[in-house]
Protein backbone atom coordinates (compact mmCIF):
# COMPACT_ATOMS: atom_id res chain seq x y z
CA UNK A 1 0.00 0.00 0.00
CA UNK A 2 1.37 3.46 -0.88
CA UNK A 3 2.84 5.37 2.03
CA UNK A 4 0.42 8.25 1.38
CA UNK A 5 -2.49 6.05 2.51
CA UNK A 6 -0.95 5.22 5.89
CA UNK A 7 -2.73 8.05 7.71
CA UNK A 8 -6.13 7.20 6.20
CA UNK A 9 -5.63 3.50 6.92
CA UNK A 10 -4.66 4.16 10.55
CA UNK A 11 -7.64 6.44 11.19
CA UNK A 12 -10.15 4.24 9.35
CA UNK A 13 -9.12 0.99 11.01
CA UNK A 14 -8.76 2.58 14.46
CA UNK A 15 -12.15 4.28 14.41
CA UNK A 16 -13.90 1.30 12.81
CA UNK A 17 -12.59 -1.24 15.29
CA UNK A 18 -13.13 1.19 18.19
CA UNK A 19 -16.77 1.51 17.14
CA UNK A 20 -17.23 -2.26 17.03
CA UNK A 21 -15.53 -2.90 20.37
CA UNK A 22 -17.27 0.10 21.94
CA UNK A 23 -20.66 -1.32 20.93
CA UNK A 24 -19.73 -4.70 22.41
CA UNK A 25 -18.57 -3.05 25.66
CA UNK A 26 -21.79 -1.03 25.86
CA UNK A 27 -23.88 -4.17 25.30
CA UNK A 28 -21.99 -5.83 28.15
CA UNK A 29 -22.80 -2.81 30.38
CA UNK A 30 -19.12 -1.83 30.47
CA UNK A 31 -17.66 1.68 29.90
CA UNK A 32 -17.03 2.25 26.19
CA UNK A 33 -13.44 3.18 27.06
CA UNK A 34 -12.88 -0.54 27.67
CA UNK A 35 -13.87 -1.14 24.04
CA UNK A 36 -11.51 1.55 22.77
CA UNK A 37 -8.59 0.16 24.78
CA UNK A 38 -9.40 -3.35 23.54
CA UNK A 39 -9.43 -2.10 19.94
CA UNK A 40 -5.98 -0.62 20.45
CA UNK A 41 -4.72 -3.85 21.98
CA UNK A 42 -5.95 -5.76 18.92
CA UNK A 43 -4.22 -3.29 16.57
CA UNK A 44 -0.98 -3.27 18.55
CA UNK A 45 2.21 -5.17 17.84
CA UNK A 46 1.66 -7.50 20.81
CA UNK A 47 -1.25 -9.31 19.16
CA UNK A 48 -1.39 -11.19 15.82
CA UNK A 49 -2.97 -9.73 12.71
CA UNK A 50 -3.02 -6.21 11.33
CA UNK A 51 -0.63 -3.82 13.11
CA UNK A 52 -1.38 -0.10 12.89
CA UNK A 53 1.34 2.52 12.46
CA UNK A 54 2.38 3.09 16.08
CA UNK A 55 4.31 6.31 15.41
CA UNK A 56 1.48 7.86 13.42
CA UNK A 57 -1.04 6.72 16.03
CA UNK A 58 1.08 8.42 18.68
CA UNK A 59 0.87 11.74 16.84
CA UNK A 60 -2.89 11.38 16.45
CA UNK A 61 -3.02 10.58 20.15
CA UNK A 62 -1.22 13.87 20.90
CA UNK A 63 -4.09 15.69 19.18
CA UNK A 64 -6.42 13.61 21.32
CA UNK A 65 -4.53 14.69 24.46
CA UNK A 66 -4.72 18.34 23.38
CA UNK A 67 -8.48 18.19 22.80
CA UNK A 68 -9.05 16.16 25.97
CA UNK A 69 -7.18 18.70 28.09
CA UNK A 70 -8.87 21.57 26.26
CA UNK A 71 -12.20 20.02 27.27
CA UNK A 72 -11.04 19.67 30.89
CA UNK A 73 -10.05 23.35 30.94
CA UNK A 74 -13.30 24.38 29.25
CA UNK A 75 -15.30 22.64 32.01
CA UNK A 76 -12.98 23.70 34.83
CA UNK A 77 -14.97 25.78 37.28
CA UNK A 78 -13.14 27.57 40.05
CA UNK A 79 -16.51 28.26 41.63
CA UNK A 80 -17.33 24.53 41.80
CA UNK A 81 -13.93 23.82 43.31
CA UNK A 82 -14.24 26.58 45.91
CA UNK A 83 -17.64 25.21 46.96
CA UNK A 84 -15.99 21.98 48.17
CA UNK A 85 -12.44 23.26 48.71
CA UNK A 86 -12.22 22.33 52.39
CA UNK A 87 -12.59 18.64 51.65
CA UNK A 88 -11.44 18.37 48.01
CA UNK A 89 -8.16 20.26 48.34
CA UNK A 90 -6.62 18.56 51.41
CA UNK A 91 -8.34 15.26 50.64
CA UNK A 92 -6.97 14.98 47.10
CA UNK A 93 -3.46 16.05 48.10
CA UNK A 94 -3.29 13.56 50.98
CA UNK A 95 -4.78 10.80 48.83
CA UNK A 96 -2.20 11.45 46.07
CA UNK A 97 0.54 11.26 48.70
CA UNK A 98 -0.80 7.98 50.14
CA UNK A 99 -1.21 6.41 46.68
CA UNK A 100 2.30 7.51 45.67
CA UNK A 101 3.69 6.01 48.88
CA UNK A 102 1.88 2.72 48.20
CA UNK A 103 3.28 2.65 44.66
CA UNK A 104 6.81 3.43 45.82
CA UNK A 105 6.69 0.72 48.53
CA UNK A 106 5.41 -1.92 46.10
CA UNK A 107 7.97 -0.85 43.46
CA UNK A 108 10.76 -1.13 46.03
CA UNK A 109 9.66 -4.69 46.83
CA UNK A 110 10.10 -5.48 43.12
CA UNK A 111 13.64 -4.10 43.15
CA UNK A 112 12.88 -0.81 41.40
CA UNK A 113 14.64 2.35 42.57
CA UNK A 114 12.94 5.20 44.40
CA UNK A 115 12.63 7.45 41.33
CA UNK A 116 10.77 4.75 39.39
CA UNK A 117 8.61 4.02 42.43
CA UNK A 118 7.58 7.65 42.84
CA UNK A 119 6.63 8.12 39.17
CA UNK A 120 4.84 4.75 39.22
CA UNK A 121 2.92 5.71 42.38
CA UNK A 122 1.94 9.14 41.06
CA UNK A 123 0.62 7.53 37.85
CA UNK A 124 -1.65 5.30 39.97
CA UNK A 125 -2.92 8.17 42.12
CA UNK A 126 -5.14 10.03 39.65
CA UNK A 127 -8.53 8.92 38.36
CA UNK A 128 -9.95 9.37 34.87
CA UNK A 129 -12.04 12.51 34.39
CA UNK A 130 -13.86 10.91 31.45
CA UNK A 131 -14.79 7.76 33.39
CA UNK A 132 -15.82 9.69 36.51
CA UNK A 133 -18.07 12.20 34.74
CA UNK A 134 -19.80 9.49 32.72
CA UNK A 135 -20.30 7.27 35.79
CA UNK A 136 -21.81 10.11 37.83
CA UNK A 137 -23.98 11.26 34.93
CA UNK A 138 -25.37 7.77 34.31
CA UNK A 139 -26.35 7.50 37.99
CA UNK A 140 -27.82 11.00 38.22
CA UNK A 141 -25.17 12.05 40.75
CA UNK A 142 -23.35 14.73 38.76
CA UNK A 143 -25.28 17.66 40.29
CA UNK A 144 -25.52 16.10 43.75
CA UNK A 145 -23.35 17.07 46.71
CA UNK A 146 -21.54 13.73 46.46
CA UNK A 147 -20.94 14.33 42.77
CA UNK A 148 -19.69 17.88 43.39
CA UNK A 149 -17.20 16.64 45.97
CA UNK A 150 -15.97 13.86 43.64
CA UNK A 151 -15.59 16.29 40.72
CA UNK A 152 -13.86 18.89 42.91
CA UNK A 153 -11.54 16.18 44.22
CA UNK A 154 -10.68 15.20 40.65
CA UNK A 155 -10.10 18.83 39.64
CA UNK A 156 -7.44 19.06 42.35
CA UNK A 157 -5.94 15.77 41.11
CA UNK A 158 -5.87 17.12 37.55
CA UNK A 159 -4.17 20.35 38.65
CA UNK A 160 -1.61 18.33 40.62
CA UNK A 161 -0.91 16.16 37.56
CA UNK A 162 -0.49 19.26 35.39
CA UNK A 163 2.13 20.44 37.89
CA UNK A 164 3.83 17.02 37.75
CA UNK A 165 3.95 17.19 33.95
CA UNK A 166 5.66 20.58 34.24
CA UNK A 167 8.20 19.50 36.88
CA UNK A 168 9.07 16.02 35.66
CA UNK A 169 11.20 16.95 32.59
CA UNK A 170 13.57 19.30 34.49
CA UNK A 171 13.76 16.81 37.37
CA UNK A 172 14.37 13.84 35.07
CA UNK A 173 18.13 14.27 34.88
CA UNK A 174 18.52 14.55 38.65
CA UNK A 175 16.23 11.59 39.33
CA UNK A 176 18.07 9.56 36.70
CA UNK A 177 21.52 10.33 38.07
CA UNK A 178 20.39 9.91 41.66
CA UNK A 179 18.00 6.97 41.40
CA UNK A 180 18.26 6.19 45.10
CA UNK A 181 18.13 9.86 46.10
CA UNK A 182 21.37 9.27 47.97
CA UNK A 183 22.65 12.79 47.37
CA UNK A 184 19.65 14.23 49.18
CA UNK A 185 20.14 17.70 47.77
CA UNK A 186 19.62 19.56 44.53
CA UNK A 187 22.68 20.81 42.66
CA UNK A 188 22.90 24.36 41.35
CA UNK A 189 22.30 23.33 37.72
CA UNK A 190 19.03 21.65 38.66
CA UNK A 191 17.92 24.66 40.72
CA UNK A 192 18.67 26.89 37.74
CA UNK A 193 16.72 24.58 35.42
CA UNK A 194 13.75 24.48 37.82
CA UNK A 195 13.74 28.26 38.19
CA UNK A 196 13.94 28.67 34.42
CA UNK A 197 11.07 26.19 33.96
CA UNK A 198 8.92 27.94 36.57
CA UNK A 199 9.78 31.28 34.97
CA UNK A 200 8.65 30.11 31.52
CA UNK A 201 5.49 28.50 32.89
CA UNK A 202 4.69 31.58 34.99
CA UNK A 203 5.16 33.86 31.97
CA UNK A 204 2.92 31.60 29.88
CA UNK A 205 0.21 31.50 32.60
CA UNK A 206 0.42 35.27 33.07
CA UNK A 207 -0.01 35.87 29.34
CA UNK A 208 -2.95 33.48 29.22
CA UNK A 209 -4.70 34.97 32.26
CA UNK A 210 -4.01 38.62 31.39
CA UNK A 211 -4.03 38.68 27.59
CA UNK A 212 -5.71 35.40 26.69
CA UNK A 213 -8.78 36.03 28.90
CA UNK A 214 -9.45 39.17 26.85
CA UNK A 215 -8.28 38.23 23.37
CA UNK A 216 -9.71 34.74 22.88
CA UNK A 217 -13.25 35.40 24.20
CA UNK A 218 -13.28 38.52 21.98
CA UNK A 219 -12.13 36.40 19.02
CA UNK A 220 -14.84 33.83 19.73
CA UNK A 221 -17.51 36.51 19.86
CA UNK A 222 -16.23 38.15 16.66
CA UNK A 223 -16.29 34.83 14.78
CA UNK A 224 -19.76 34.02 16.13
CA UNK A 225 -21.04 37.33 14.73
CA UNK A 226 -20.34 36.01 11.20
CA UNK A 227 -23.17 33.45 11.75
CA UNK A 228 -20.93 30.80 10.22
CA UNK A 229 -21.03 27.58 12.21
CA UNK A 230 -18.01 26.23 10.30
CA UNK A 231 -15.89 29.26 11.19
CA UNK A 232 -16.96 29.05 14.82
CA UNK A 233 -15.93 25.39 15.14
CA UNK A 234 -12.70 26.13 13.26
CA UNK A 235 -11.87 29.00 15.62
CA UNK A 236 -12.37 26.81 18.70
CA UNK A 237 -10.17 23.99 17.38
CA UNK A 238 -7.56 26.41 16.01
CA UNK A 239 -7.28 28.14 19.40
CA UNK A 240 -6.98 24.81 21.26
CA UNK A 241 -4.31 23.30 19.01
CA UNK A 242 -2.61 26.62 18.26
CA UNK A 243 -2.12 27.54 21.93
CA UNK A 244 -0.97 24.01 22.77
CA UNK A 245 1.58 24.06 19.96
CA UNK A 246 2.70 27.63 20.57
CA UNK A 247 3.15 27.07 24.30
CA UNK A 248 5.31 24.02 23.62
CA UNK A 249 7.46 25.80 21.04
CA UNK A 250 7.85 29.18 22.76
CA UNK A 251 7.72 28.35 26.46
CA UNK A 252 8.69 24.69 26.61
CA UNK A 253 5.30 23.91 28.16
CA UNK A 254 3.67 20.54 27.46
CA UNK A 255 0.86 20.28 24.92
CA UNK A 256 -1.42 19.15 27.76
CA UNK A 257 -0.80 22.26 29.91
CA UNK A 258 -1.16 24.60 26.94
CA UNK A 259 -4.46 23.03 25.93
CA UNK A 260 -5.74 23.11 29.53
CA UNK A 261 -5.16 26.86 29.81
CA UNK A 262 -6.64 27.38 26.35
CA UNK A 263 -9.86 25.83 27.66
CA UNK A 264 -9.69 27.88 30.87
CA UNK A 265 -9.44 31.23 29.09
CA UNK A 266 -12.09 30.20 26.56
CA UNK A 267 -14.44 29.51 29.49
CA UNK A 268 -14.43 33.27 30.22
CA UNK A 269 -16.47 33.80 27.07
CA UNK A 270 -20.28 33.84 27.20
CA UNK A 271 -20.06 31.46 24.25
CA UNK A 272 -18.06 28.83 26.15
CA UNK A 273 -21.05 26.50 26.41
CA UNK A 274 -21.52 26.65 22.64
CA UNK A 275 -17.79 26.15 22.14
CA UNK A 276 -17.93 23.00 24.30
CA UNK A 277 -20.94 21.65 22.41
CA UNK A 278 -19.67 22.45 18.92
CA UNK A 279 -16.20 21.00 19.50
CA UNK A 280 -17.50 17.88 21.25
CA UNK A 281 -17.75 15.59 18.16
CA UNK A 282 -14.18 16.30 17.03
CA UNK A 283 -12.96 16.11 20.63
CA UNK A 284 -14.63 12.74 21.10
CA UNK A 285 -13.27 11.39 17.81
CA UNK A 286 -9.66 12.24 18.63
CA UNK A 287 -10.16 11.11 22.22
CA UNK A 288 -11.10 7.71 20.81
CA UNK A 289 -7.84 7.69 18.83
CA UNK A 290 -5.98 8.57 22.03
CA UNK A 291 -7.42 5.61 23.93
CA UNK A 292 -6.87 3.31 20.94
CA UNK A 293 -3.21 4.36 20.75
CA UNK A 294 -2.85 3.70 24.48
CA UNK A 295 -4.30 0.23 23.97
CA UNK A 296 -1.68 -0.42 21.27
CA UNK A 297 1.03 -0.05 23.90
CA UNK A 298 -0.55 -2.63 26.21
CA UNK A 299 1.15 -6.01 26.22
CA UNK A 300 -1.39 -8.64 27.35
CA UNK A 301 1.48 -11.01 28.13
CA UNK A 302 1.99 -9.08 31.36
CA UNK A 303 -1.25 -10.63 32.65
CA UNK A 304 0.24 -14.09 32.22
CA UNK A 305 3.89 -13.43 33.02
CA UNK A 306 3.39 -11.13 36.03
CA UNK A 307 -0.08 -11.76 37.48
CA UNK A 308 1.00 -10.89 41.03
CA UNK A 309 2.44 -7.56 39.87
CA UNK A 310 -0.84 -6.80 38.08
CA UNK A 311 -2.87 -7.71 41.18
CA UNK A 312 -0.65 -5.49 43.35
CA UNK A 313 -1.10 -2.59 40.92
CA UNK A 314 -4.84 -3.16 40.84
CA UNK A 315 -4.92 -3.37 44.63
CA UNK A 316 -3.39 0.10 44.92
CA UNK A 317 -5.89 1.54 42.42
CA UNK A 318 -9.11 -0.06 43.65
CA UNK A 319 -8.42 -0.64 47.35
CA UNK A 320 -5.40 1.45 48.41
CA UNK A 321 -6.33 4.91 47.20
CA UNK A 322 -10.07 4.28 47.54
CA UNK A 323 -9.66 3.28 51.18
CA UNK A 324 -7.52 6.38 51.76
CA UNK A 325 -10.24 8.58 50.19
CA UNK A 326 -12.97 6.77 52.17
CA UNK A 327 -11.24 7.40 55.51
CA UNK A 328 -10.38 10.99 54.59
CA UNK A 329 -14.00 11.86 53.72
CA UNK A 330 -15.19 10.34 57.00
CA UNK A 331 -12.45 12.23 58.85
CA UNK A 332 -14.00 15.44 57.48
CA UNK A 333 -17.28 14.25 59.06
CA UNK A 334 -19.18 13.72 55.82
CA UNK A 335 -21.87 10.99 55.66
CA UNK A 336 -21.07 7.36 54.92
CA UNK A 337 -22.82 7.62 51.53
CA UNK A 338 -20.52 10.50 50.50
CA UNK A 339 -17.41 8.56 51.55
CA UNK A 340 -18.49 5.49 49.57
CA UNK A 341 -19.40 7.53 46.46
CA UNK A 342 -16.08 9.43 46.42
CA UNK A 343 -14.02 6.28 47.01
CA UNK A 344 -15.90 4.43 44.21
CA UNK A 345 -15.35 7.41 41.87
CA UNK A 346 -11.59 7.22 42.42
CA UNK A 347 -11.27 3.44 42.04
CA UNK A 348 -9.85 3.69 38.50
CA UNK A 349 -7.13 5.46 36.54
CA UNK A 350 -7.15 6.91 33.05
CA UNK A 351 -5.88 9.58 30.71
CA UNK A 352 -3.46 11.41 33.02
CA UNK A 353 -1.96 8.08 34.06
CA UNK A 354 -1.36 7.25 30.39
CA UNK A 355 0.18 10.65 29.68
CA UNK A 356 2.41 10.46 32.75
CA UNK A 357 3.48 6.88 31.98
CA UNK A 358 4.39 7.80 28.40
CA UNK A 359 6.34 10.84 29.61
CA UNK A 360 8.12 8.71 32.24
CA UNK A 361 9.19 6.17 29.61
CA UNK A 362 10.37 8.89 27.19
CA UNK A 363 12.45 10.48 29.96
CA UNK A 364 13.94 7.15 30.99
CA UNK A 365 12.27 7.27 34.42
CA UNK A 366 9.94 4.32 33.89
CA UNK A 367 10.70 0.91 32.41
CA UNK A 368 8.33 -0.47 29.78
CA UNK A 369 7.27 -3.08 32.34
CA UNK A 370 5.92 -0.31 34.60
CA UNK A 371 4.01 1.23 31.70
CA UNK A 372 2.46 -2.17 30.92
CA UNK A 373 1.39 -2.56 34.55
CA UNK A 374 -0.15 0.93 34.56
CA UNK A 375 -2.04 0.15 31.35
CA UNK A 376 -3.19 -3.21 32.77
CA UNK A 377 -4.35 -1.48 35.95
CA UNK A 378 -6.26 1.12 33.94
CA UNK A 379 -7.80 -1.48 31.63
CA UNK A 380 -9.07 -3.66 34.49
CA UNK A 381 -10.06 -0.86 36.90
CA UNK A 382 -12.14 0.96 34.26
CA UNK A 383 -13.82 -2.35 33.43
CA UNK A 384 -14.63 -3.00 37.10
CA UNK A 385 -15.69 0.55 37.96
CA UNK A 386 -19.44 0.05 37.25
CA UNK A 387 -19.33 -2.98 39.56
CA UNK A 388 -17.62 -0.89 42.27
CA UNK A 389 -20.43 1.68 42.03
CA UNK A 390 -23.05 -1.07 42.31
CA UNK A 391 -21.42 -2.23 45.56
CA UNK A 392 -22.09 1.16 47.25
CA UNK A 393 -25.67 0.40 48.33
CA UNK A 394 -24.95 -3.12 49.68
CA UNK A 395 -21.82 -1.84 51.44
CA UNK A 396 -23.78 0.98 53.03
CA UNK A 397 -26.53 -1.41 54.15
CA UNK A 398 -23.97 -3.86 55.55
CA UNK A 399 -22.16 -1.17 57.53
CA UNK A 400 -25.39 0.27 58.89
CA UNK A 401 -26.62 -3.18 59.90
CA UNK A 402 -23.67 -3.19 62.29
CA UNK A 403 -24.94 -0.25 64.33
CA UNK A 404 -21.80 0.06 66.45
CA UNK A 405 -19.58 0.20 63.35
CA UNK A 406 -21.94 2.72 61.72
CA UNK A 407 -21.84 4.96 64.79
CA UNK A 408 -18.04 4.90 64.77
CA UNK A 409 -17.83 5.67 61.05
CA UNK A 410 -20.52 8.33 60.88
CA UNK A 411 -19.32 10.19 64.00
CA UNK A 412 -22.69 10.82 65.67
CA UNK A 413 -20.99 13.34 67.97
CA UNK A 414 -20.63 15.70 65.00
CA UNK A 415 -21.68 19.21 66.19
CA UNK A 416 -23.01 20.08 62.71
CA UNK A 417 -25.26 17.00 62.66
CA UNK A 418 -27.65 18.45 65.27
CA UNK A 419 -29.11 21.82 66.05
CA UNK A 420 -27.36 23.82 68.78
CA UNK A 421 -28.95 23.50 72.22
CA UNK A 422 -29.36 27.28 72.22
CA UNK A 423 -32.05 27.09 69.51
CA UNK A 424 -35.39 27.88 71.14
CA UNK A 425 -37.98 25.13 70.98
CA UNK A 426 -40.56 27.69 69.83
CA UNK A 427 -38.50 28.29 66.69
CA UNK A 428 -38.51 24.64 65.68
CA UNK A 429 -42.29 24.33 65.76
CA UNK A 430 -44.46 24.89 62.66
CA UNK A 431 -41.31 25.66 60.72
CA UNK A 432 -40.18 24.81 57.18
CA UNK A 433 -37.58 22.09 56.61
CA UNK A 434 -35.61 22.59 53.39
CA UNK A 435 -33.61 19.63 52.13
CA UNK A 436 -30.79 20.81 49.86
CA UNK A 437 -29.50 24.38 49.72
CA UNK A 438 -28.31 24.51 46.11
CA UNK A 439 -29.62 26.80 43.40
CA UNK A 440 -33.30 25.97 44.01
CA UNK A 441 -33.25 25.39 47.78
CA UNK A 442 -31.02 28.43 48.25
CA UNK A 443 -33.49 30.77 46.52
CA UNK A 444 -36.37 29.37 48.56
CA UNK A 445 -34.43 29.66 51.79
CA UNK A 446 -33.32 33.24 51.13
CA UNK A 447 -36.91 34.28 50.35
CA UNK A 448 -38.25 32.63 53.52
CA UNK A 449 -35.47 34.12 55.65
CA UNK A 450 -36.30 37.64 54.39
CA UNK A 451 -39.94 37.07 55.42
CA UNK A 452 -38.86 35.93 58.87
CA UNK A 453 -40.30 32.44 58.33
CA UNK A 454 -38.72 29.91 60.72
CA UNK A 455 -36.79 27.29 58.79
CA UNK A 456 -34.22 24.53 59.24
CA UNK A 457 -31.96 23.46 56.38
CA UNK A 458 -30.75 19.86 55.95
CA UNK A 459 -27.70 19.85 53.68
CA UNK A 460 -24.90 17.38 52.94
CA UNK A 461 -22.29 20.02 52.14
CA UNK A 462 -20.74 20.89 55.48
CA UNK A 463 -19.30 24.16 54.20
CA UNK A 464 -22.78 25.36 53.30
CA UNK A 465 -24.05 24.37 56.75
CA UNK A 466 -21.21 26.26 58.45
CA UNK A 467 -21.92 29.33 56.30
CA UNK A 468 -25.65 29.23 57.08
CA UNK A 469 -25.01 28.98 60.82
CA UNK A 470 -22.69 31.97 60.70
CA UNK A 471 -25.55 33.93 59.14
CA UNK A 472 -27.95 32.82 61.86
CA UNK A 473 -29.87 30.34 59.69
CA UNK A 474 -30.42 27.01 61.45
CA UNK A 475 -29.01 24.04 59.54
CA UNK A 476 -27.94 20.44 60.11
CA UNK A 477 -25.35 18.48 58.14
CA UNK A 478 -26.11 15.05 56.74
CA UNK A 479 -28.07 13.00 54.22
CA UNK A 480 -31.77 13.70 54.81
CA UNK A 481 -32.58 10.28 53.36
CA UNK A 482 -31.43 9.00 56.77
CA UNK A 483 -34.17 9.41 59.41
CA UNK A 484 -31.70 10.74 62.01
CA UNK A 485 -31.05 13.87 59.94
CA UNK A 486 -34.74 14.76 59.56
CA UNK A 487 -35.25 14.01 63.26
CA UNK A 488 -32.50 16.53 64.07
CA UNK A 489 -34.31 19.04 61.84
CA UNK A 490 -37.40 18.44 64.06
CA UNK A 491 -39.50 17.13 61.20
CA UNK A 492 -42.09 15.88 63.72
CA UNK A 493 -43.05 19.50 64.55
CA UNK A 494 -42.55 21.02 61.09
CA UNK A 495 -45.34 22.50 58.99
CA UNK A 496 -43.75 22.02 55.56
CA UNK A 497 -41.05 19.79 54.10
CA UNK A 498 -39.38 21.16 50.94
CA UNK A 499 -37.32 18.57 49.04
CA UNK A 500 -35.14 20.65 46.72
CA UNK A 501 -32.81 17.83 45.61
CA UNK A 502 -33.74 16.08 42.32
CA UNK A 503 -33.10 12.55 43.57
CA UNK A 504 -36.22 10.39 43.43
CA UNK A 505 -34.86 7.45 45.45
CA UNK A 506 -33.70 9.65 48.34
CA UNK A 507 -36.84 11.79 48.12
CA UNK A 508 -39.03 8.70 48.62
CA UNK A 509 -37.10 7.83 51.79
CA UNK A 510 -37.53 11.38 53.10
CA UNK A 511 -41.26 11.27 52.37
CA UNK A 512 -41.61 7.95 54.19
CA UNK A 513 -39.80 9.28 57.27
CA UNK A 514 -41.78 12.53 57.26
CA UNK A 515 -45.16 10.76 56.96
CA UNK A 516 -44.32 8.39 59.83
CA UNK A 517 -43.17 11.14 62.20
CA UNK A 518 -45.58 13.87 61.06
CA UNK A 519 -48.57 12.55 59.01
CA UNK A 520 -50.25 15.93 58.33
CA UNK A 521 -47.07 17.67 57.13
CA UNK A 522 -47.24 19.48 53.80
CA UNK A 523 -44.64 18.23 51.31
CA UNK A 524 -43.26 20.18 48.34
CA UNK A 525 -40.95 18.32 45.94
CA UNK A 526 -38.67 19.29 43.07
CA UNK A 527 -38.26 16.81 40.21
CA UNK A 528 -36.92 16.60 36.65
CA UNK A 529 -39.17 14.24 34.65
CA UNK A 530 -42.90 13.60 34.19
CA UNK A 531 -42.48 9.98 35.30
CA UNK A 532 -40.78 10.99 38.55
CA UNK A 533 -43.38 13.70 39.13
CA UNK A 534 -46.25 11.23 38.74
CA UNK A 535 -44.61 8.70 41.08
CA UNK A 536 -43.80 11.24 43.79
CA UNK A 537 -47.23 12.87 43.52
CA UNK A 538 -48.89 9.49 44.10
CA UNK A 539 -46.66 8.54 47.03
CA UNK A 540 -46.41 11.88 48.83
CA UNK A 541 -49.79 13.46 48.22
CA UNK A 542 -47.92 16.76 48.16
CA UNK A 543 -47.09 19.38 45.56
CA UNK A 544 -44.61 18.29 42.90
CA UNK A 545 -42.87 20.91 40.76
CA UNK A 546 -41.27 20.05 37.42
CA UNK A 547 -38.66 22.55 36.27
CA UNK A 548 -39.70 22.82 32.63
CA UNK A 549 -43.41 23.08 33.47
CA UNK A 550 -42.89 25.86 36.01
CA UNK A 551 -40.64 27.77 33.62
CA UNK A 552 -43.25 27.48 30.86
CA UNK A 553 -46.03 28.65 33.21
CA UNK A 554 -43.99 31.64 34.37
CA UNK A 555 -43.16 32.63 30.80
CA UNK A 556 -46.80 32.21 29.75
CA UNK A 557 -48.01 34.43 32.61
CA UNK A 558 -45.48 37.09 31.59
CA UNK A 559 -46.57 36.86 27.95
CA UNK A 560 -50.22 37.27 28.91
CA UNK A 561 -49.41 40.49 30.78
CA UNK A 562 -47.95 41.92 27.56
CA UNK A 563 -50.50 40.65 25.01
CA UNK A 564 -54.09 41.92 24.96
CA UNK A 565 -56.60 39.17 25.67
CA UNK A 566 -58.99 38.72 22.73
CA UNK A 567 -62.68 38.80 23.65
Amino acid sequence: MPHSFTLITTIAVSLGLALLMGLIANRLKLPVLVGYLTAGMILGSHTPGFVADIELSGQLAEIGVILLMFGVGLHFSLKDLLAVRRIALPGAIVQIGVSTAFGAIVAASWGWNLAVGIVFGVALSTASTVVLLRALEQRGLLKSVNGSIAVGWLIVEDLAMVLVLVLLPPLAGWLGTNPDNSAGELNSDLVTTLLLTFGKVSLFIALMLIVGKRVFPWLLWHVASTNSNELFILSVIAVAIGIAYGSAMLFGVSFALGAFFAGMVMRESDLSHRAAQESLPLRDAFSVLFFVSVGMLFDPDVLIEQPLHVLATLGIIIFGKSLAAFLLVLAFRYPLNTALTVSASLAQIGEFSFILAALGVSLGLLPLEAQSLILAGAFISITLNPLVFRVIEPAQAWIRSRSKLARILERTDDPLAELPTTVASSYVTSHVVIVGYGRVGGHIGEALAKQGTPLVVAEQNREIVEGLRKRGIHAVAGDAAEPAVLIQAHIARAAVLVIAVPDTLRARRMIETARILNPPIEIIIRTHTDEEAALLQKESGGAVFLGEHELALSMTRDILTKVPVSK
